[in-house]
């Protein structure tokens, strides 16, 4: 068995780093409030936890690999692609969507889907380069991309859907960071 980098001492200091971040943001631009800063928190949270779950396990002594290199690729959309893995990538990513549509001066679709899209492709580029180069235990697959992106959209249209009551919005607003 290979010994595997701890988990926790990665992304506990990246979680931290994150939300500390955000929360200099806010107060260098004079904008900081508790409620805001739970938004930070959530990220910091977030990211720690996608990372997590996305990225590890990765090998101290990586195992040799005699896989080629597109072994760890999974190019084709849809095809042989489970509804439980949809589902499931449209769940952890509908957070991330609501997330970024409050944190964004201006919280449009497009930049949400955006953002989603390029934190989903960080995901499955680091995947496929630790899979390749510390034998990572991921595959970097289309699919998950694809999926992660119509979370990321649903995160967006579910907070646009529940900020048309007007007591809802009022209290999202406290959370905005426009």
């Amino acid at each position: 068995m290979f010994g595997e980098v701890p988990v926790l001492p990665v992304v506990v200091p990246l979680g931290a780093a994150v939300c500390l971040l955000l929360v200099w943001r806010l107060r260098s631009r004079g904008s900081f409030s508790w409620p805001r800063a739970t938004v930070a928190l959530a990220l910091g949270v977030y990211a720690a936890g996608i990372v997590a779950n996305t990225v590890f396990p990765i090998f101290r002594d990586k195992p040799a690999r005699t896989a080629e290199w597109d072994t760890y690729l999974a190019l084709t959309p849809v095809a042989g692609y489970g509804v439980a893995d949809a589902v499931t990538n449209v769940v952890v990513f509908t957070p991330l969507g609501m997330l970024v549509a409050l944190v964004l001066a201006r919280p449009s679709w497009w930049r949400v889907v955006a953002v989603a899209a390029a934190v989903s492709l960080g995901i499955e580029v680091t995947q496929y380069v630790t899979a390749l180069t510390l034998g990572g235990g991921h595959v970097a697959d289309l699919n998950d991309l694809l999926f992660n992106v119509v979370g990321g959209a649903l995160g967006h249209g579910l907070l646009a859907a529940v900020t048309r009551v007007p007591a809802v919005a009022r209290l999202v607003d406290l959370f905005r960071w426009r």
